[in-house]
């Protein structure tokens, strides 16, 4: 026995039996854990400008290194999925999010082998990412040389 609904009876019938998101609580808590790893690498480029007498730049490449690193290790470690649940979106911070998002499918499809799984898979969701980035670098380039 099929049952058949349109789009708006659907949408509603989804709406009455969804749970409700708390999204005070959701806010304050992506709000914090992105503030958070932001605050964490403000104070590893300061660390790395105090203690390992870096110029700012120099400083602010190897934190960029350090937290893809850690991100990535979390990952493997299953932490970083952890806090993306309590956090939501507080941990799409850019650097830290595509980290994540890299690791991911290659730790889900290890078991397809090296290149096929994990090397392969690593890239579904950052190939674009970056085709699009190198791509809209280049237009920009192309531009500027352009206008002089």
């Amino acid at each position: 026995m099929a049952f058949s609904m349109t789009q708006e009876e659907y949408s509603e019938f989804v709406k009455r039996r969804a749970p409700r998101s708390p999204l005070g609580k959701d806010l304050l808590r992506a709000f914090l854990v992105g503030g958070l790893i932001c605050a964490l690498g403000q104070e590893l480029i300061l660390l790395f400008m105090t203690y390992g007498g870096l110029a700012q730049d120099t400083a602010s490449s190897v934190t960029s290194v350090t937290l893809v690193a850690f991100s990535a290790m979390l990952t493997g470690l299953n932490v970083y999925d952890r806090l993306a649940r309590f956090a939501g979106a507080g941990t799409l911070v850019p650097i830290t999010g595509f980290a994540n998002a890299v690791v991911s499918p290659a730790l889900e499809f290890k078991e397809e082998g090296f290149i096929l799984g994990t090397a392969g898979k690593m890239f579904t969701i950052a190939g674009p990412v970056i085709v699009y980035g190198v791509t809209a670098s280049i237009l920009y380039g192309l531009v500027l040389c352009l206008m002089g």
